[in-house]
């Protein structure tokens, strides 16, 4: 019960310090204290702080009890396996019509001048799915041939961060792109493909 507790309570915090860094308020305390030059960086720092502060909870799920739920015999376990394969070739994708260098911060190294906006990105994936990146992690996680209680701890708490954060994600590119996004809703489902009711 306590290792259950324990996990919950990181991911939250986690999740919680992940999406206030990731607000426009901090991006724009940041920049209207320390300008522009900094604030060419911070999508690299907030990455980077993410993954560096989420390695303790990776530990703790090893380190901590657990109890094996299930684990796929073979020859069926090649089916998640294979599905996994699939969900990184489209997070790949995904990434790569995101703008790979600009989503994880290093186009900083690359060019000294200020990014030009880009426009809404509404092609490749996105024309199926309003965030393909959060689609196929919600399968890569979910397609998991072996499953414990402490990864199916971090599963749904990791699958409801998800899910809010598209939700939350999805307030700033209304104001970012206004009736052009509101209209792109409309169209195209959130997570899943050709599913009217994630719209």
């Amino acid at each position: 019960m306590f290792n259950t507790f324990l996990l919950i309570l990181l991911l939250f915090l986690w999740g919680s310090i992940h999406s206030i860094l990731a607000s426009l308020p901090i991006k724009k305390f940041i920049k209207d204290r320390y300008g522009e030059k900094l604030i060419r960086y911070y999508r690299l720092a907030y990455n980077s702080f993410a993954v560096v502060s989420f390695l303790p909870i990776l530990g703790l799920m090893f380190v901590l009890q657990d109890i094996q739920l299930y684990s796929i015999p073979k020859p069926w376990v090649f089916i998640p396996m294979v599905v996994q394969i699939f969900s990184l070739i489209i997070l790949t994708i995904g990434l790569k019509q995101t703008g790979a260098l600009e989503f994880l911060g290093l186009h900083v190294f690359l060019d000294e001048k200020k990014p030009v906006p880009q426009s809404l990105n509404k092609s490749g994936l996105y024309k199926y799915v309003r965030h393909p990146l959060y689609s196929a992690g919600l399968v890569l996680l979910w397609c998991s041939p072996i499953m414990t209680t402490n990864s199916l701890i971090v599963s749904i708490c990791l699958s409801i961060y998800i899910v809010v954060g598209a939700i939350y994600e999805e307030r700033k590119l209304i104001i970012e792109y206004g009736d052009i996004y509101e209209e792109y809703r409309r169209k195209v489902p959130m997570l899943i493909p050709w599913f009217k009711g994630n719209k």
